[in-house]
């Protein structure tokens, strides 16, 4: 059942807390663990950097004794397995705490309601759905991953009133002033990884890197489509592979020379089939990633890629960052061709919220289905 007022002010601070390992915890979700003693907060933990120790381990570490009758709250159902640190529900029960309140469980087939059973069988009071619907916002991308075996998609535009995001010269910088410009590092540095196409790093040579805010350590994989490899070897890109992680996603007739010259600079490579048009299998890039453990993807790309994700069904956020100018019919697109004849056919995304940044405009929006 869903929490008290005082319930939800807790599991809110626990789930601050999961924030903090967006980006940073991949393959493992991000949770935040609060234990509470009477009115006050005797330990709190998240999930740490690398996915180990969990975040009820780290609370329950910080409690120590005075974890015993107190109440927990944890924005994921405690886990059952055995791992480094053995299972969190066990580490609670062992703890003697009184009650834990749960966000929401976890979909895992290796937990799925095992670690909530666990602890009521314990004798613990469990209360279930306690700002459900926020826990499960922070959680997309894992969840994403557990139930369909790649991560989320979040398309990030950064474009003028009109849809544009380059002039018919290409020019584009810069089109969003520098406070959306600082805002997308965050994004940046909340995602496990960013995507582009091979024609973004050949026209503007991006590190796609965090550089704002203080994060420089927050760097997520950057990932490239490029079905040819031809990319060129002088980008920052090339100069960093071996640094911070580039995973190149390619067809199966990618030259062997430009495969051995990738990888010997440090880059990892990718596979990836083709669909039955020719093009590259982007459903099963996703599932590529998903599978080296990557929850939530940024793409960056311009307008022939996003408009290949949004036709493919892979985008379940749009980003969009608008700013107070118009480019024309001449202008480079956002989105490039859909090919869509009825309205009906269009892809549907829902407004979640607007809110001014600096000079521009950003909106959210989640895919309908």
């Amino acid at each position: 059942m869903a929490g008290n007022a005082r319930d939800a002010g807790w599991m809110r601070t626990a789930l601050g807390l999961a924030r903090r390992g967006l980006g940073r915890v991949w393959p493992n979700p991000a949770v935040g663990c609060v234990i509470v003693s009477g009115n006050e907060v005797v330990g709190r933990g998240r999930t740490a950097d690398g996915g180990r120790p969990h975040a009820e381990a780290a609370a329950l570490a910080e409690a120590g004794g005075r974890a015993r009758g107190a109440t927990v709250y944890v924005t994921l159902e405690p886990c059952v397995r055995e791992g480094r640190a053995g299972p969190c529900a066990e580490a609670l029960i062992s703890a003697g705490v009184a009650r834990v309140v749960v966000a929401i469980e976890d979909p895992d087939p290796r937990v799925n309601g095992a670690g909530i059973a666990a602890l009521r069988a314990a004798g613990i009071e469990v209360d279930l759905g306690c700002l459900a619907a926020e826990a499960t916002a922070l959680n997309r991308g894992f969840l994403r991953r557990v139930t369909a075996g790649r991560p989320m998609m979040t398309l990030k535009l950064a474009a003028s009133l009109d849809g544009r995001i380059a002039t018919a010269t290409g020019e584009s910088r810069w089109i969003t002033g520098l406070r959306a410009r600082v805002e997308v590092h965050l994004l940046r540095a909340q995602a496990d990884a960013i995507l582009v196409g091979a024609g973004t790093v050949r026209s503007d040579n991006p590190r796609l890197d965090v550089r704002e805010l203080g994060m420089g350590d927050r760097s997520p994989v950057r990932v490239v489509v490029s079905g040819a490899l031809s990319l060129p070897r002088d980008s920052h890109l090339a100069a960093t592979a071996a640094d911070v992680p580039l995973w190149l996603c390619h067809d199966v007739e990618a030259e062997a020379s430009r495969r051995k010259a990738w990888a010997e600079l440090g880059a990892e490579l990718i596979e990836i089939p083709f669909q039955a048009d020719g093009q590259l299998d982007l459903s099963a890039m996703m599932q590529r990633l998903g599978d080296r453990g990557i929850t939530r993807v940024l793409c960056e790309g311009g307008g022939r890629l996003a408009a290949a994700l949004i036709e493919d069904d892979l985008v379940d956020e749009l980003v969009c960052y608008s700013a107070g100018l118009a480019l024309g019919g001449s202008a480079v697109p956002a989105v490039g061709e859909l090919g869509i004849t009825a309205l009906q056919l269009a892809p549907r995304f829902d407004l979640i919220d607007v809110a001014p940044i600096g000079p521009d405009m950003r909106s959210r929006w989640l895919r309908r289905h």
